[in-house]
């Protein structure tokens, strides 16, 4: 059977984006103004396996947030693929979901170090490594550790943004303002469907 080529080189961003953040954008932006990736896909997470569902938003609300966050620019979308995907989600299973169904893509991994010490635990975390190429943004207090200098792992030292969704989500608990810490439709929906509160 003939390979088809691949004609565009998209970066996968998984995550819960419970919710989407500044820091999330700022990362992605990054990936496609230093690397060689056409397009941002990022890809929410109904369920990570080592996360606790109980603290996540419905799917469809996480997902609304990324779309109104990224609405503005073509490069970036909006990926519901591992909603419809057998639960809880694995990264091998919807990257190989993903190379069925868009055949003229080359599919890389957008991670920050702090997946690391945990990555022995992905499942089938050595062909995942060994078919995919990973492009790694530094996390304050992570490094690669035995995985530094593997051929399939490109380190880049993309700005260090220490915002976190647990963060946003505790301070707009307690009322405080996080309007600069998110974009602002997406701060708007949040204020407005009183979510975290």
């Amino acid at each position: 059977m003939k390979k088809t080529p691949k004609t565009k080189k998209v970066g996968l961003f998984f995550g819960s984006f419970n919710p989407v953040h500044t820091g999330h954008l700022i990362i992605a932006g990054y990936m496609l103004a230093y690397t060689d990736l056409d397009d941002v896909w990022f890809v929410i997470s109904p369920h990570n396996p080592l996360k606790d569902k109980k603290t996540l938003l419905a799917d469809h609300h996480r997902y609304m947030m990324v779309q109104i966050a990224i609405e503005d620019n073509p490069r970036f979308r909006a990926c519901n693929i591992e909603f419809k995907m057998p639960q809880p989600s694995y990264t091998i299973d919807t990257i190989v979901h993903l190379e069925e169904k868009y055949p003229d893509h080359q599919f890389v991994l957008i991670a920050g170090t702090d997946i690391f010490p945990t990555f022995h635990k992905w499942k089938n975390h050595e062909i995942l490594l060994n078919n995919n190429k990973f492009y790694v943004y530094r996390r304050h207090g992570y490094d690669l550790g035995p995985y530094a200098g593997h051929p399939s792992i490109l380190l880049f030292d993309a700005p260090q943004i220490e915002i976190s969704s647990s963060f946003i989500r505790q301070a707009i608990r307690e009322g405080r303002n996080m309007r600069y810490f998110l974009p602002d439709k997406v701060y708007e929906y949040i204020l407005e469907m009183r979510f975290y509160r």
